[in-house]
């Protein structure tokens, strides 16, 4: 009868692929490699090591240019709250102006055209406002991206 042992078999396996390799090794370490292949190897190396030195300095200017765009977002938000804070403040001392004339008010006649005056002036007021709003997130926006415009303008160069 007639069994495979597939351990048995794999050790045999492995032992002619030692002897093999025992027989080849030695003459592998001391062959000598062609001179044609080393100067390929140093060619590729130091062209690899330019590319790799282009390739930093372009993320160096990519990542500063990106800093700089949130840097220029961030006070952008600071500028725009601060805007925005101004306008509202504006607005409350409008209406604080309107109490004070209305509590001053001798007859409904008279309060009805504060209060119609007030009203006229502050859709004025609004559309000021609306309009410096947009003019500095305008302004913002445009400061925001001039970074990376730049730097998009000087990687193309």
């Amino acid at each position: 009868m007639n069994t495979f042992d597939p351990h048995a078999a794999a050790e045999m396996a492995r032992e002619a692929y030692r002897k093999t390799i025992a027989q080849f090794e030695p003459a592998a370490l001391e062959a000598a490699i062609p001179e044609s292949v080393r100067t390929l190897a140093e060619k590729t190396v130091t062209e690899t090591r330019a590319v790799y030195e282009r390739s930093k300095t372009a993320l160096d200017a990519g990542l500063d240019a990106v800093e700089k765009a949130l840097d220029a977002a961030g006070q952008g938000a600071t500028a725009f709250n601060r805007k925005v804070i101004d306008i509202a403040q504006r607005n409350v001392n409008s209406g604080f102006d309107l109490a004070k004339s209305l509590a001053g008010a001798k007859t409904v006649a008279q309060a009805v055209e504060l209060q119609t005056s007030y009203w006229q002036k502050q859709v004025g007021a609004l559309s000021a406002q609306a309009e410096e709003l947009t003019a500095l997130s305008t302004k913002i926006a445009a400061d925001t991206v001039e970074p990376i415009k730049a730097q998009i303008g000087r990687g193309l160069n």
